[in-house]
């Protein structure tokens, strides 16, 4: 968990159009090779003050956190956001 993404940060006052919720850190299982050098592990970062903006409630917050995580597992198995659509 983080509060918000570093281009938040660094531009508060500059809202996006849409907020990041979360974020896969690392290489696709698709893409990964067991020639490839160790490039630390991967995880997933949640953006903590972005998902409360969008929800209006505590039950809200654990459903979006719940989306969120399934989302970037999504990536972490090579899916794209139109297949995540599909899902």
């Amino acid at each position: 968990m983080e509060d918000l993404p570093p281009d938040q940060l660094s531009h508060p006052s500059k809202r996006p159009r849409r907020l990041l919720l979360g974020l896969f850190h690392g290489v696709p299982t698709t893409r990964k090779s067991g020639f490839d050098l160790p490039s630390g592990p991967d995880h997933i970062v949640l953006y903590q003050k972005n998902i409360e903006a969008v929800c209006g409630s505590e039950a809200e917050v654990r459903e979006q956190i719940r989306r969120t995580v399934i989302h970037e597992l999504g990536h972490y198995f090579g899916m794209d956001e139109n297949q995540l659509k599909d899902v």
